[in-house]
């Protein structure tokens, strides 16, 4: 099974990007994601791929809301164009998003999962 698939199932099962979803797609973007013993999930994703992700995992299209969107002047019929505006217009590389980002890679970090520093 794909790592990354492992781990969207835990994060929505677990419902753990609740209030942290900015922090959740900073660290999906600009960072290394790996397992406990240091195996690859993910090396950083674009924009696109995320949103595909999001489309592909049927993703709470309310979670747009925060990152500041309002679902309903969003594309609502194509969902990956729909996340791909959200995460455009939500500026994921903000100071605001990258000190999420450190908040949501330590919850990862107590599931298992090791975040690397910022992608350069």
């Amino acid at each position: 099974m794909d790592a990354l698939q492992v781990l969207f199932e835990l994060l929505m099962q677990k419902d753990l990007t609740k209030g942290h979803f900015i922090g959740f797609i900073n660290v999906l973007i600009g960072r290394r994601i790996l397992f406990e013993d240091g195996t690859p999930v993910s090396q950083g994703l674009s924009w696109r791929d995320v949103a595909t992700w999001l489309r592909k995992t049927r993703w709470d299209p309310d979670a747009a809301k925060e990152l500041g969107q309002d679902p309903k002047a969003l594309p609502p019929r194509d969902r990956q164009r729909y996340w791909f505006t959200a995460i455009a217009q939500s500026r994921i590389d903000s100071a605001v998003a990258r000190e999420a980002g450190d908040r949501f890679a330590e919850i990862l970090s107590k599931h298992g999962y090791q975040v690397a520093g910022p992608k350069k």
